[in-house]
């Protein structure tokens, strides 16, 4: 799978992962003491939705009507949701968009830069030449950010760990590679002994259920810290589409984050629902 961000901005992945990349954030700022946010695979950190509609060469269909277009006029979300919405809406506006539906999505670096404390220090990492450029072009004048054209799991051993010995650690990567499980595999290894007790997110295509268990078996044969996956189906196995759903690994997440983020889960499901037979829920692999 080769999994190409501004193709997909703003679709139901977009929404599951950014929304639950808020709370993990919040939740580490409930302690006074700041952290470094990494993110090893951070894109070009906006994107055009009108952009990602024409793709390379041929006109697609769109992605984001089914994802953050499905939560823009919504006035019943619970609050851990509409503190997403409202920072999309913040950011499609500051770009300049004053049309009814949403024209500019922001990538994690700008999600996370839009909370981050004075006390927050911020890593992205992205190798590709074109979209290092745009990231860095984004993030030129951004107080406490630094931008790297590095590969995101060389990162996590020159990077960590921090002086701050705190860290969130977002691991987002495009699955270009036949490998990818079994490099977030060693990334998280080479992460895990630097920084024990850093929280690390790991973004995930459900494509087909066996490569992803095959992925958390292997997970299992690591010496892990407490560990939940938050999962969201939007269609059946019966289901026509490749991608049916999205998962996040979480590692060490802050102390009773999953309160926050196991309700969320079943009602995205509902909400980016494309067929019948999904569902979403979170689950403990390694209790606290």
């Amino acid at each position: 799978m080769n999994y190409r961000h501004h193709f997909h901005a703003g679709n139901f992945a977009d929404v599951c992962k950014h929304a639950l990349l808020v709370q993990l954030v919040r939740g580490l700022q409930r302690k006074e003491k700041g952290f470094l946010f990494l993110d090893t695979h951070a894109g070009r950190g906006r994107y055009d939705l009108s952009v990602a509609e024409r793709g390379d060469s041929l006109e697609r269909k769109p992605e984001h009507p089914d994802g953050i277009g499905r939560l823009w006029n919504r006035t019943d979300l619970p609050e851990a949701l509409s503190e997403y919405v409202a920072l999309v809406r913040e950011f499609d506006r500051q770009a300049g968009n004053s049309a009814e539906m949403p024209h500019f999505y922001p990538g994690s670096p700008r999600l996370v830069q839009a909370i981050a404390r004075p006390q927050e220090r911020l890593a992205f990492c992205e190798k590709h030449p074109d979209e290092f450029a745009m990231l860095r072009d984004e993030l030129t004048f951004v107080d406490r950010a630094s931008v790297h054209q590095i590969d995101g799991y060389t990162a996590l051993r020159a990077m960590l760990p921090p002086l701050e010995k705190r860290a969130l650690v977002l691991i987002d990567p495009p699955f270009e590679e036949q490998n990818e499980f079994a490099q977030i595999v060693g990334g998280l290894r080479d992460g895990l002994r630097r920084l024990p007790g850093g929280t690390f997110a790991v973004w995930y295509p459900l494509t087909e259920r066996a490569r992803v268990d095959a992925f958390l078996d292997e997970l299992g044969a690591l010496k892990l810290p407490p560990m939940f996956i938050a999962e969201v189906m939007i269609a059946g196995d019966s289901a026509p589409m490749k991608m049916k759903g999205c998962g996040l690994a979480v590692l060490n997440p802050p102390w009773q984050i999953d309160r926050v983020i196991a309700p969320l889960m079943p009602l995205l499901a509902e909400l980016l629902a494309q067929a019948p037979g999904g569902g979403g829920r979170l689950r403990w692999l390694v209790p606290e």
